[in-house]
């Protein structure tokens, strides 16, 4: 039975907190019914365009697109963990297959490269699925914002040079976003220049309606417009390339290609992450406080099912975005009622609105994926991030140069090597310094941070921060001996608040670089140890070399005793 609190909302009863559904289905209040409805038609008016340029992006029929949206819209409802993530694809993800689209399998791809597309899907979403069954949605957080804003920009500029022979009606060879660059300068001559006006038309209506009409859609005026001037000016037949026919109804249930594996699984698992973190992202960005957290593992199961659904009726590769999730959100979507009223859209377009969109010229479709694009390189992103930290900016450049320079594909690689490089970086490069107090009273911080804060001569308080092990032992003895060398301490205290563990091999060095100081005259003592630092300093030689009178409860006794064994008077 359900019951009710304050508010006079359903409250799922314990029994359903574990059927993925539960947390909108089985508690689902009459009063969300209109605001999910009119969210769901609002998404799918930016939905449906993006799927198509999605498809177009990863070199594959527009319908392809369709289809992806399809199973993803319709599947992720049941078993993902957010309200409002709307789930079809991204341009991230469609220019990865893209990437192995063209380059994997050529003789394959170039047949029938919905074949390679729906084996990717297969093979992401098993990925997915078993690490959502090993619990394994952690690995996002290997990628660093500053690394995914870096990645995501490297995408953008790709997708905006690849669609360039779109734009410009030219053919060009070239696969990378260098060759292209390199091959353009020597097509510009044979631009087509009614197709060139069709995209300038097409950027320009994305671009200005927007600030005039907020409310209506652009992507979907732009495209309803557009496939009704191909008609009635006869834009075919000025040369004017169409996306061309294409299936009309509902997809069939396909068999993915198997053969080919084997061969696309490390590209594969790429995907899979990108996908899993862009979803997550998006999902975490728009949650309510009022909507059940985010469940990484849940959420990988979803996903994955989802990319499954969309390898058995004919797409690529799926994940939540987070442009239609912000139009889901603002719109007012409560549930993910609002994504199965986007699924219904997506029904009716492919049942009666095929011909429409064969209709549609390339160059439109260009424009419309050249504005996506722009969109995912964000300036104030990288301002941001270069005025609180020089060194992450620089990695964030690193990453969107390894994109645009060496591929897609291996740009997610260089994104994570990055990522874990410079996580490794900071664990082994503690921060280490010295700490002063304001007088008159038993406040400690860091030495500079207040200008009234001082030290007492031949007293030097160090503290660093996070656990101290072999890798990063080595780099906090060299800082504390440095600053030894530069204060001339007789005591020189290590606060250890900060300091959750101590690997033995760094204990052994701590023990160590006591001798080092007493050879020289200097007495080490410990401040602030756990419960646990303090139970692995009891079993150790270095409790029986300091003795109970060097180790101490907090800074306050330090000074204490600092005072009455009358070191601060010699």
């Amino acid at each position: 039975m359900m019951e009710n609190d304050k508010s006079g909302l359903c409250v799922r009863p314990p029994q359903l907190s574990r059927c993925p559904f539960a947390s909108w289905l089985c508690a689902y209040p009459v009063v969300w019914l209109r605001l999910d409805v009119v969210a769901g038609l609002t998404a799918a008016a930016v939905v449906i365009p993006k799927a198509l340029a999605c498809a177009v992006i990863a070199g594959l029929p527009v319908n392809a697109g369709m289809y992806t949206a399809l199973a993803a819209l319709v599947v992720y409802p049941f078993l993902g963990s957010s309200r409002v993530l709307s789930v079809s694809t991204t341009s991230t993800l469609a220019l990865m297959t893209a990437s192995v689209v063209t380059t994997s399998l050529p003789g394959v791809a170039a047949n029938n490269p919905v074949v390679v597309g729906g084996a990717l899907a297969l093979l992401v979403g098993a990925f997915l699925i078993l690490a959502g069954v090993l619990r394994l949605g952690f690995i996002a957080n290997f990628i660093s914002k500053p690394v995914l804003i870096g990645f995501q920009a490297g995408i953008g500029v790709v997708i905006a040079v690849s669609q360039l022979k779109s734009v410009l009606g030219v053919h060009l060879v070239s696969q990378t976003t260098v060759g292209i660059l390199c091959e353009l300068s020597g097509a510009l001559s044979r631009t087509h220049a009614l197709t060139l006006y069709v995209a300038f038309a097409g950027v320009a209506v994305l671009l200005v309606l927007p600030r005039v009409t907020p409310r209506l859609s652009a992507p979907l005026v732009l495209v309803t417009v557009s496939a009704l001037a191909a008609t009635w000016f006869g834009l075919e037949a000025r040369g004017v390339a169409l996306v061309g026919a294409v299936p009309r109804g509902l997809p069939l249930i396909v068999c993915p290609d198997t053969s080919m594996l084997l061969h696309l699984w490390p590209a594969a698992l790429g995907i899979a992450l990108m996908s899993f973190t862009e979803s997550v992202a998006a999902a975490r960005t728009f949650i309510r406080r009022a909507d059940p957290a985010i469940n990484p593992a849940r959420e990988l199961v979803a996903i994955g099912a989802a990319n499954l659904a969309a390898a058995f009726l004919g797409g690529f590769p799926a994940g939540g975005g987070t442009s239609q999730t912000a139009v889901n959100a603002r719109a007012g979507a409560r549930s993910q009622l609002a994504q199965l009223v986007t699924a219904g859209m997506v029904v009716v377009c492919l049942l009666f609105l095929s011909r429409g969109v064969s209709l549609l010229p390339q160059a439109t479709l260009g424009a419309l994926v050249l504005v996506v694009s722009a969109s995912m390189v964000k300036p104030a992103d990288f301002r941001a991030i270069g005025r609180v930290r020089k060194d992450e900016l620089a990695w964030a450049l690193v990453t969107t140069a390894g994109v645009v320079l060496i591929g897609t594909l291996e740009g997610i690689l260089i994104a994570v090597a990055v990522s874990v490089l410079t996580l490794a970086y900071q664990f082994v490069h503690p921060p280490v310094y010295v700490m002063a107090h304001r007088p008159g009273t038993q406040i400690f911080c860091r030495l500079g941070d207040v200008p009234d804060d001082v030290t007492d001569p031949g007293l030097l308080i160090l503290r660093t921060e996070g656990r101290i092990i072999f890798a990063n032992a080595p780099y906090i003895s060299d800082k504390m001996h440095a600053l030894v060398d530069a204060h001339a301490p007789r005591v020189v205290v290590l606060e250890c608040s900060a300091i959750p563990d101590i690997e033995y091999t760094a204990l052994v060095m701590l023990t160590e670089a006591e001798e080092r100081l007493r050879a020289r005259g200097v007495e080490l003592w410990l401040a602030s140890l756990n419960p646990d630092l303090m139970w692995m300093m009891k079993r150790s030689p270095l409790e029986n070399i300091l003795g109970s009178h060097r180790i101490f409860r907090d800074l306050s006794e330090v000074q204490a005793a600092w005072k009455s064994r009358g070191l601060a008077a010699e």
